[in-house]
C-alpha cells in the first residue's frame, strides 16, 4: 500500500457495503446456533428425548465450535478470511440437509456437528475483514452492526423453524428450509466476494504495521492476561445466554403457566431489545473511555431483571416482558465489549486473539447447556434466571481487569 492509498479517505458506501454483508454473514451463524432448539418439542414428541439429552445437542455444537474457532483463528491469520467464510457457509448447508433427513438422535447430533464447525471460523473471520476493511472512524459502527445481525439472526430462527414446523406440520422441511437458507446466502457473497477480500481494504497491510514484533511466536499473544480475561468475560456472558435461548421458554412456561406459543417469543424478545441496545451501543463506543464501565452497568441492570423474573412475583405476561427486557442491557454492552477486546489485541494477531477469546463464547454454551438442562428436569426453574444473573456478574468481574489492565497499558 502507498502512502496516498493508505491516507485516501474511504467512501461511507465502500464500508456500508462490507459492514453489510459481514452482518448477513454474522446473521446466518446465529441464526445456525439456534438449528435445533427451536424444534426441541418436536423432537421431545418423535424421538422421545429428555431436556438433558437435548442440551447435549447444543454442547456438541458448542464443543466443535470451541475447538474448531481457536484453531481457525491461526488459519484466517495465514490463508485469509474470505475463503474459510465461504466454507462455513458451506457447512451450514450440509447440516440443514443432516437436521432434516435425521432418523434419530444420532442423526442429529451430525447436524449440531455440521453446525458448530460452519460456525467456528466465523468470530476471526468477521473480525478479521471488519479491522481490514473498514476505516477507523466508522469501526465502531461496525461492531455494532455485526451484533444487531447476530441477535436478529437468533430472533429470526425460532420464528423461522418453529414457524414452518407448525405450518406444515413437518419439523423436517424447517430443516431443510434452512439449509436452503445458508445456500442463497453463500451465493450471495459469492457474487459480492471483492467487498469482502480482506487482502485489500482500508488496512489490509496491518499484520506488518508499525508495532507488530517481527519474528515473535504466533503463540506470543496466549501469554497476554488480558487475552485469558477476554476468554472468561465470554465464558461467562455466554453461560447467562445459553440459559436463556435454550430453556427461558419452558421455564416461564412452568413458573407462570404459560402456553408454549407465548413463551417460544422470550428468545426473540431478548434478541430484538439486544439488537436494540447494540444500535445505542455502536454511539456509546466512540464517547466513553472506560468501556468496561458501560459493560458493568448495562449487565449489572440485565442480571437484576433476570432475579426478578426468576424469584416468580410477577404476572405471567410480565415475568415475560422483563425477561426480554433484560437483552436490552446486554445488548448495550455489546459494542464496548468487541472494542474492549480489540484493544487489549496485539499488533497482527487479530485473527488468533478472536479465535481464541471467543472460544469462551463456545465453551460457555457447551457447558451451560447440560447444566441448566438437568435444572429444568429436576424442577428447578426459578434457577435457569438465578444462574443466568450470577453468570453475568461473574462476566463484569473479568471485563472490569480487562478495563483496567488497558488502562494501566495507556497510562490513564
Amino acid at each position: 500500500m502507498t502512502t496516498a492509498t493508505a491516507s485516501a479517505p474511504i467512501p461511507l458506501r465502500q464500508d456500508a457495503h462490507t459492514i453489510a454483508l459481514i452482518g448477513l454473514a454474522h446473521g446466518t451463524s446465529h441464526f445456525f446456533h439456534m438449528l435445533l432448539p427451536p424444534l426441541f418439542p418436536w423432537f421431545i414428541r418423535e424421538f422421545g428425548l429428555s431436556y438433558s439429552e437435548l442440551g447435549m445437542l447444543v454442547s456438541v455444537f458448542f464443543i466443535v465450535s470451541g475447538v474448531g474457532q481457536a484453531l481457525a483463528g491461526f488459519v484466517v491469520d495465514r490463508v485469509g478470511a474470505r475463503p474459510v467464510l465461504f466454507l462455513a457457509l458451506g457447512c451450514f448447508v450440509l447440516a440443514g440437509l443432516a437436521a432434516g433427513l435425521a432418523q434419530g438422535y444420532a442423526g442429529l447430533v451430525l447436524a449440531a456437528a455440521l453446525a458448530g464447525l460452519g460456525n467456528a471460523p466465523f468470530h476471526p473471520v468477521d473480525f478479521t475483514i471488519l479491522n481490514k476493511r473498514v476505516s477507523p472512524a466508522r469501526l465502531g459502527h461496525g461492531f455494532s452492526v455485526h451484533g444487531i445481525s447476530g441477535n436478529l439472526g437468533w430472533a429470526a430462527a425460532p420464528v423461522f423453524l418453529a414457524g414452518i414446523a407448525s405450518a406444515t406440520g413437518a419439523w423436517r422441511t424447517a430443516a431443510l428450509a434452512a439449509a436452503a437458507l445458508a445456500a442463497a446466502v453463500l451465493v450471495l457473497l459469492l457474487w459480492q466476494r471483492s467487498a469482502i477480500d480482506d487482502r485489500h481494504g482500508a488496512r489490509a497491510g496491518q499484520a506488518h504495521a508499525p508495532g507488530a514484533q517481527a519474528g515473535e511466536h504466533p503463540m506470543a499473544f496466549l501469554r497476554l492476561p488480558s487475552v485469558w480475561l477476554c476468554f472468561s468475560f465470554f465464558f461467562w456472558s455466554t453461560c447467562a445466554l445459553s440459559a436463556i435461548q435454550s430453556f427461558a421458554s419452558p421455564a416461564l412456561q412452568q413458573m407462570y403457566g404459560l402456553p408454549l406459543s407465548a413463551t417460544a417469543l422470550v428468545v426473540t424478545g431478548y434478541m430484538l431489545c439486544g439488537a436494540a441496545g447494540m444500535v445505542v451501543g455502536g454511539f456509546l463506543v466512540s464517547r466513553v473511555a472506560r468501556l468496561e464501565k458501560i459493560i458493568a452497568i448495562c449487565l449489572l441492570a440485565s442480571a437484576a431483571l433476570l432475579v426478578l423474573v426468576g424469584s416468580g412475583v410477577l404476572p405471567g405476561m410480565a415475568a415475560l416482558a422483563v425477561a426480554a427486557a433484560a437483552g436490552l442491557g446486554t445488548g448495550l454492552a455489546g459494542p464496548s465489549r468487541d472494542m474492549l477486546i480489540k484493544q487489549a489485541a496485539p499488533p497482527g494477531a487479530t485473527g488468533r486473539v478472536y479465535g481464541t477469546v471467543y472460544s469462551g463464547l463456545d465453551i460457555g454454551f457447551a457447558l451451560a447447556a447440560p447444566v441448566f438442562g438437568a435444572l429444568l428436569d429436576h424442577g428447578q426453574t426459578g434457577g435457569i434466571f438465578h444462574g443466568s444473573a450470577l453468570a453475568l456478574a461473574l462476566g463484569v468481574v473479568s471485563a472490569a481487569l480487562v478495563g483496567g489492565g488497558v488502562a494501566a497499558r495507556k497510562g490513564r
